[in-house]
């Protein structure tokens, strides 16, 4: 592809994105997937350039509303800002890029060389302006500033700005098939360089850019992509083998399989969710992982696994309920979900948070642990659902997290729950809270 031509994708995908009721990532793999001739540098060019702008959106939009030439949103208008301020390029590389050819974006206007020549005359520190609001430095919606101000007070811009950059790739070694040390070694061999992550017992973190799909240990099952945050809920729950354990919401398998490598193909592992087709998605990688023998396939679409849910009482050690929630502790991996919701609103997911817990409630055993999980920073997702269902449930107690955490300290983690961040963990937003049956 032409220069020209990578531009004028980038802007075709925010066309594209405009109308979309997909999440951004999918939206790119089907264009990409559609467009066989783009070739892997083409194509790294274009997603970085795409999710940069995203990952800058607030401080694009200031910037324009500030020079008043651009419109923020103009997909061109936020293309030549970003170009400019976001990636430093000058004005007559950047009108080369606009070169009006065949395949490639159309020339300049007289506007948007306005615009340029006013950032020019404006623009002293890249994106960043002495003048720019908090928020907009941060890149945190509007909607949501009070309420995450709240949360992490004088933190706030610390733990905001740490979602703003990309996610390390984080991986969870299968204990039951590997050997760390082999599996690292298998790694570097292919390539892959790591490092040991400090908290979960099982994970690796990539320290450069990976392709996992061409290396030993993936192809074998010794090794699967999952962020650190989510192999510690895993580990948090304290399954061991011989266990009857319940994944209630189980979605792609990501923390089944985390659980099913604690129980060392011993005891009884219950997956269920109401998507069938991520369940089934998830059982070639069951099979990868030899954890077949003790993994049950239940989707709640059905009708009998409903009935067979309401007469398992009393049943299970350990029940995870990974809710349906907002994704907000996902911002760093999915920037288009500040700005679009894809999904139920708030309020929605709060009320089918607690349904849930109410509905798993009486499956736990006395004595058994429920425990309660998001990739949501909120509050009212997190803290208040929590103390919400031991007002309704005074059969449970909750447990300090601490207490639960046999793997080392975690700093700062929000006793008596598992709250981490990006900037204090370097994982994704998860929550986590450990509820026991007296």
């Amino acid at each position: 592809m032409t220069p020209s031509a990578r531009i004028k994708a980038i802007l075709d995908l925010f066309a594209i994105f405009e109308k979309s009721p997909v999440p951004m990532d999918v939206t790119i793999g089907d264009y990409m997937r559609g467009r066989r001739y783009i070739g892997s540098k083409d194509r790294r060019f274009i997603v970085e350039h795409v999710y940069g702008i995203v990952r800058a959106k607030a401080r694009l939009d200031w910037w324009l509303q500030r020079v008043s030439f651009g419109d923020p949103d103009n997909h061109r208008h936020r293309l030549l800002t970003w170009l400019f301020l976001g990636r430093g390029h000058d004005l007559p590389y950047i009108s080369s890029l606009f070169d009006d050819s065949r395949y490639g974006a159309s020339a300049l206007s007289g506007n948007e060389g306005q615009l340029l020549e006013q950032l020019q005359a404006e623009a002293k520190d890249g994106l960043m302006h002495d003048e720019m609001p908090l928020a907009a430095r941060v890149e945190c919606p509007a909607e949501y500033e009070d309420r995450l101000k709240a949360v992490y007070g004088d933190d706030f811009e610390h733990e905001l700005g740490a979602m703003i950059d990309g996610a390390t790739l984080d991986m969870r070694v299968n204990l039951n098939g590997a050997d760390k040390a082999q599996v690292i070694a298998s790694l570097e061999k292919d390539g892959v360089q790591v490092e040991q992550t400090p908290y979960s017992p099982w994970g690796l973190r990539a320290l450069d850019k990976a392709y996992l799909s061409k290396t030993k240990a993936f192809n074998k099952g010794h090794v699967a992509i999952q962020d650190e945050g989510s192999q510690m809920i895993s580990a948090a729950c304290g399954v061991q083998p011989g266990m009857q354990v319940l994944d209630y919401c189980a979605g792609g398998g990501g923390k089944t399989l985390a659980l099913a490598a604690c129980m060392k193909n011993k005891g009884r592992l219950v997956a269920m969710d109401v998507d069938e087709r991520r369940l089934d998605r998830a059982k070639p990688r069951f099979k990868k992982a030899h954890i077949l023998d003790i993994v049950e396939v239940r989707p709640l679409s059905e009708e009998r696994h409903r009935k067979w849910l309401r007469r398992q009482k009393g049943t299970f050690d350990i029940v995870l309920t990974d809710v349906p929630c907002s994704g907000s502790g996902t911002w760093r991996r999915n920037p288009d979900t500040k700005w679009m919701n894809f999904g139920p609103e708030l309020d929605t997911l709060v009320q089918v948070q607690g349904e849930i817990l109410d509905k798993v409630a009486k499956t736990v055993k006395p004595g058994g642990r429920l425990i309660y999980a998001t990739c949501s920073l909120f509050r009212e997702e997190n803290e208040a659902q929590v103390e919400a269902f031991l007002e309704r449930h005074d059969s449970f107690e909750l447990v300090p997290f601490s207490a639960a955490w046999t793997y080392g300290d975690v700093p700062d983690h929000g006793e008596p729950y598992m709250r981490l961040s990006p900037y204090k963990h370097k994982t994704d937003g998860f929550f986590a809270a450990i509820l026991q049956k007296k």
